[in-house]
């Protein structure tokens, strides 16, 4: 699936809700994770989205308030993957919103058993609250589980699966999932984006955590958009603890993509984000809650 050229947005707005760090001055909380408030608008249409929902759903529904966003406004949810760091408390949102067959969009594996070994072993999808489609329905929800891209307005689609075509980006998690009672190997194949064109822009890729490889992901929202540019990658890119080979290619690559802002944090890891700042100078800056872009 494949957008037109004249499939792009007007105006779009991202806020982050919910990032592992806070400015000092704003009466907002921190969590390990991530959120995003997401505002796209075209002529006269438009949509507002959360995307993840971080693990805490006291702190996300304080940043909320703090940053004056209403569940009761937002017509979809998406969820990039199934860690529980993105996904707690989505069924609290879902009830928040007071919504029926609000969309909740995700990749049809989300809901599968996904832990790290022991000892101790520790499952680190979503939660049994929010773990099934029967709960997201309970509450409001209606999942839309697809592999594929999805439109979500003219200029605004999720990636779907992403293919993994570099050599140099691996997921980094020694995870594990069961299929047919047997223990496999996860590649978090759930991974997913949201993909922005915004027009006399470009892209704007808005991630979780990029288990798909950041390269990957770009790589693909090129080839959902025909003849656009990259303007910018908003989120997580799953750098943390990466070795420095990969976080040197993955630098390089990105700033091959001549992008005009990347705004990665959660889980970039420090080591990234100090390459992405010595390689891209003030075209990079670190996430944090309460942070806005607004690209028009």
């Amino acid at each position: 699936m494949t957008e037109t050229k004249e499939a792009k947005l007007d105006y779009l707005r991202v806020l982050i809700l919910a990032e592992n760090t806070v400015p000092f001055d704003r009466p907002l909380l921190g969590q390990h994770g991530l959120s995003c408030f997401i505002e796209a608008r075209r002529e006269k249409a438009s949509l507002r989205l959360i995307m993840d929902v971080g693990q805490n759903p006291d702190v996300l529904s304080h940043n909320m308030q703090k940053l004056n966003v209403s569940a009761a406004n937002i017509d979809a949810v998406v969820l990039s993957h199934c860690h529980f760091d993105h996904t707690t408390g989505v069924a609290a949102l879902l009830a928040a919103a007071g919504k029926a067959n609000l969309p909740v969009i995700a990749h049809p594996h989300i809901f599968r058993d996904h832990f790290l070994p022991g000892p101790p072993l520790r499952f680190i999808g979503m939660s049994r609250a929010d773990g099934s489609a029967g709960a997201l329905n309970a509450a409001g929800g209606r999942p839309i589980l697809t592999r594929d891209p999805l439109s979500l307005l003219p200029g605004l689609m999720t990636t779907g699966e992403v293919p993994r075509l570099t050599t140099f980006e691996e997921g980094g998690l020694d995870v594990y999932t069961l299929e047919d009672g047997h223990l496999q190997k996860d590649m978090l194949h759930d991974d997913l984006s949201l993909v922005a064109c915004v027009a006399g822009r470009g892209l704007v890729i808005i991630t979780g955590c990029s288990h798909a490889g950041i390269v990957n992901i770009v790589t693909h929202a090129l080839g959902l958009f025909p003849e656009e540019k990259l303007h910018a990658v908003i989120g997580g890119l799953h750098l943390h603890g990466a070795p420095e080979e990969r976080i040197r290619c993955t630098v390089e690559a990105i700033n091959a993509f001549a992008p005009a802002l990347v705004a990665a944090g959660h889980c970039t890891g420090f080591q990234a984000q100090v390459e992405l700042r010595r390689a891209l100078g003030e075209r990079f800056c670190p996430l944090h809650v309460g942070a806005e872009f607004v690209i028009a």
